[in-house]
Formats: C-alpha cells, sequence, structure tokens
C-alpha cells in the first residue's frame, strides 16, 4: 500500500463511517507497513484534506460539477487539489500522475481522464485561482478556511473580523504534540537529556513548567512513554487543572473525565496523595484511565461509570475540588479534530442546556470552600462565558475566582485560551469558589 493509497482509505473511511480522523489514522497506520516517511505523509495528507475541504471543494468546482460525482472520487480529486494548492514539496506533475494512478488502482479507471483533466486545469491555474467570493464576509471566511458558516456568524457577533481570521488561520496549522511530564518519575532536564540522546527535538513553554512539545512520529514510540514518564495532554487542558490547584490529600471529582489527562494532572499535582474519583459514562473509556493510570503509576485514581447529570446524595459537599469538562461543540480543536468542521448548528444547539445541568449537578458535590472548575474545548461564547453567568444567577452560593495565565488576567474567573494567541488549542476554564 502506497502513502497515497493510505490517505485515500483515511478519507473515505472517516466519510464513510462518521469516525474520528485519529483513530482512523492510527487503524491504517498500523495495516499498512510503512516507513516513517510515508507515515508522516500519510497524516499530512490525509489530515489536510480534511482541514481544507471546503476551499479545496471550491477549487476543483471550477472545473467540475462535484455534486455530480461519487463521494470516493470527490475524496481521490480532494487529495490530489491539496497537493496541487496548498503543499509545495510536491512537483504538480508528480500529484496530477500519482493522483491518476491512484483513480486506478482504487479501483475508478473509467475516472482517470476526468481526474488528469480537472488537475492539469487546476495546475496550470493554481498561481492565479481568485479568492472565494464575498472577501470580508463570514461567507468568505467559512470557505476560505473550511468551517460552517454558523460558527462563523457565531465569531464575528463576538470579535473583529481580523481578530476570527487570525483564529481560523492558526486552526489549519499542524499542531505539535504537547507532552505532560510524570513529575513522580522525572523532570525536564532529564527527559530532555532522554530525547537529545535519541536525537529527538523538543520545545520548552512558559506554562505549564511540567510540559513540552514534540512534533511527528508516534507518541507511543517515544523514548519514556512505556515508563510512564509522560502523557498526552494539550497545554491549555493542563492549565487548566493548575488553575484549580489541587492540594496534597485533597478529594478531587473528575465528572466527564475521559480521556484522562484532567485526572492525571490533578493526582502529579497533589503528589498522589489524596484521591481522584474519575467518571465517565461509557465503561470502555474508563479502562482507557485505569491504562493511564497505570503506567503513569498513579494509584490515588479510581474510575467510576456514570452521567454526571445523575444526581448522588452521598457525594453532596464532599470533594474539595470538582472538575467538570463537559461534552460540547469542540470549536476549539479544529486543528486537531477535523471532523468538527463538518458540524451543523443543529447538532451544537442543545449543548448549553446539558451543560447547564451537569455543572448544577455537580456543583453539589463541591464543600463550602471548594472549588469548581468548568471546562470545554471550545471558543462559542454560548457555551463559555454566557452559561458561567447562567450559572452563577441561579447559584449564589458560588462566586468566580480570578487568577493569571501567563501575563494574562482571567475576567471574572473565565479565561479563553486561543491558538493565534496563546498557542494552544482553543479553550475556556472557569474558576468558582463555593462560599
Amino acid at each position: 500500500m502506497t502513502a497515497r493509497e493510505a490517505a485515500l482509505r483515511v478519507l473515505t473511511r472517516c466519510r464513510r463511517d462518521g469516525a474520528w480522523s485519529g483513530q482512523i489514522l492510527d487503524q491504517t497506520l498500523s495495516q499498512a507497513e510503512l516507513s516513517p516517511k510515508d507515515a508522516a505523509l500519510v497524516s499530512q495528507l490525509s489530515l489536510g484534506v480534511m482541514q481544507n475541504s471546503r476551499y479545496l471543494d471550491f477549487a476543483i468546482s471550477r472545473f467540475c460539477d462535484l455534486d455530480r460525482l461519487e463521494p470516493k472520487l470527490r475524496d481521490l480529486l480532494r487529495l490530489g487539489a491539496y497537493q496541487l494548492l496548498l503543499l509545495d514539496r510536491i512537483p504538480p506533475h508528480a500529484a496530477v500522475n500519482e493522483s491518476v494512478s491512484l483513480c486506478r488502482t482504487a479501483g475508478m479507471s473509467r475516472a482517470a481522464g476526468l481526474v488528469n483533466a480537472v488537475l492539469r486545469r487546476l495546475a496550470q491555474q493554481r498561481d492565479c485561482l481568485p479568492e472565494p467570493p464575498g472577501a470580508g464576509s463570514a461567507a468568505y471566511l467559512a470557505v476560505r478556511y473550511s468551517v460552517p458558516d454558523f460558527f462563523v456568524e457565531k465569531l464575528l457577533a463576538r470579535y473583529d473580523y481580523d481578530f476570527c481570521e487570525a483564529f481560523l488561520r492558526a486552526c489549519l496549522k499542524t499542531p505539535e504534540t504537547d507532552l505532560q511530564l510524570n513529575t513522580l518519575k522525572t523532570d525536564l532536564p532529564a527527559f530532555r537529556a532522554l530525547m537529545e540522546e535519541k536525537k529527538l527535538p523538543l520545545a520548552q513553554h512558559d506554562f505549564p513548567s511540567h510540559c513540552v512539545s514534540v512534533s511527528g512520529g508516534r507518541v507511543s514510540e517515544l523514548p519514556g512513554f512505556g515508563e510512564g514518564l509522560f502523557y498526552v495532554q494539550d497545554r491549555a487542558a493542563a492549565m487548566a487543572v493548575e488553575i484549580a490547584a489541587p492540594q496534597r490529600g485533597m478529594r478531587v471529582l473528575d465528572a466527564c473525565a475521559a480521556p484522562g489527562g484532567k485526572s492525571f494532572a490533578a493526582a502529579l499535582r497533589m503528589q498522589n496523595e489524596g484521591s481522584v474519583l474519575s467518571c465517565d459514562i461509557h465503561e470502555k473509556k474508563l479502562a482507557l484511565i485505569r491504562e493511564g493510570a497505570n503506567r503513569l503509576g498513579l494509584s490515588c485514581i479510581e474510575t467510576c461509570a456514570r452521567d454526571a447529570r445523575a444526581p448522588e446524595e452521598s457525594w453532596r459537599e464532599r470533594f474539595d475540588l470538582v472538575i467538570a469538562d463537559v461534552p460540547c461543540s469542540g470549536f476549539g480543536v479544529l486543528r486537531k479534530k477535523p471532523e468538527i468542521r463538518s458540524r451543523r448548528a443543529e447538532e451544537t444547539e442543545g449543548l448549553p442546556e446539558i451543560q447547564l445541568a451537569i455543572l448544577n449537578n455537580v456543583s453539589r458535590f463541591v464543600k463550602p470552600g471548594g472549588t469548581l472548575l468548568y471546562s470545554t474545548c471550545t471558543v462559542l461564547f454560548e457555551e463559555n462565558d454566557e452559561l458561567v453567568a447562567r450559572f452563577l444567577r441561579e447559584n449564589p452560593a458560588f462566586s468566580p475566582e480570578d487568577f493569571h495565565v501567563g501575563d494574562r488576567s482571567s475576567h471574572r474567573g473565565c479565561y479563553t485560551f486561543w491558538p493565534h494567541l496563546d498557542g494552544t488549542d482553543g479553550f475556556f476554564a472557569a474558576k468558582l469558589i463555593r462560599k
């Protein structure tokens, strides 16, 4: 299997099965037995096409009617167009010829002539293609940066045009992988030395202090993974736990815990002393949390299968810290989960009510003087600042507590991380104290 065949398989399966791209990509790479260089190309091609699908369709539609093509052929044309328009290191003739060959090996020989003609015309005009219509409008941003119209309209209702475009442009950049160091087993100098021994570069950031970033490669193959020297978690999510500031001996509830990063962060900050109860509605996800805790050597973490909206009287005022990282629209992680770009407005409309129900329920579990951390991986105002304001109006026993992230301050206990400002995922955190 070639790199382009593998990339087309990823695109086809993600579209057909509605599965997460990361899961399908890992499965495909494990089956394809490619070299590290070709595996990196598969990742770049498949994720790049999904990140830019609306813009690629705009360009391709100048030369053919996409609506009349079968879905797999559309995937193949997008793959060729991505190489022509958005990758510099692949010569145009190679992108065209490889796409035609892929058309034949993928069982679509009858369409080889169409693919050849469309991509050759695209190659000839790639330096003079017109911009999407409506420059300066929401419609332009939606097509140019391949996001839903309703999402751009919501952004523009809160922020100016240049801010929104800078955010959307940042969401097209290839993200690094953030590693949170297991401070029970290693520290930054020791881990840096381990990476330098393997000639693997890493970057350090201003916050949090125990985080480093790497580029490329499979995380499970990095030195120290099997020994539990680190786990994967974006800097913003890790910083949210730093904001909540759990201490040794505390009792912590992570109400929507999967995949477990915040539970791990809390346990490490507590020096594995105290207790962390990690809850999720799916037992399969809890098994992954237990597996991760075992690898990291975190014995203070226990798991429990339950819906965060379900009442539990025995938990009332039991926890020093409750973490509510609630289900959300996910528009802060467009860089890492390109399938979110195809979300429809109706899929997100009911989320604030679900989020508020979770927050109202788990708030009862916080001790007087304890902390409630609310977080999402979206940047939509109605799921973040507005929802916290609603909660505080309905729950006068809680008040916001301000904090700092680097040299920036929260506003009424709320802070939104932005990719183009903070270099992290788009993420929201609110710190609330029970009086």
